[in-house]
């Protein structure tokens, strides 16, 4: 009886390892592998050192996250002039392949105005 029992349950422990392997590939798909995470840390500090050597964008207004070798530009800048200089600027960097600008123009708001 013992062993009828312990080969049910080595039997059910069996059945149940290829389900286990799925499941730890499908946490992964998607993700990047150790090469494009160092990859993508390097342009990134390419971009971001880039950024703060310039004299017209503001780098610690911008962030910058890279991810398979496309860029995401976001945060604020005082300027449209700013933003078409980060553009700029991040299309000349080795290693982007994608560029996605999303700063943000900040406009003044009126003394005046009173919010309720």
């Amino acid at each position: 009886m013992k062993i009828q029992i312990a080969g049910l349950i080595l039997a059910a422990a069996l059945a149940a390892l290829p389900i286990s392997m799925m499941t730890g590939c499908a946490v992964t798909s998607g993700r990047e592998s150790v090469g494009e995470y160092t990859d993508d840390k390097t342009v990134t500090a390419k971009v971001k050192t880039a950024l703060a050597r310039d004299s017209i964008v503001k780098a610690h207004q911008v962030n910058v996250t890279t991810f398979q070798g496309k860029v995401q530009l976001s945060g604020f800048v005082d300027s449209q002039a700013q933003k078409d200089r980060a553009t700029e600027i991040v299309r000349n960097i080795a290693g982007v392949k994608e560029l996605h600008n999303d700063l943000v123009v900040a406009t003044g708001r009126s003394s005046g105005a009173s919010l309720k």
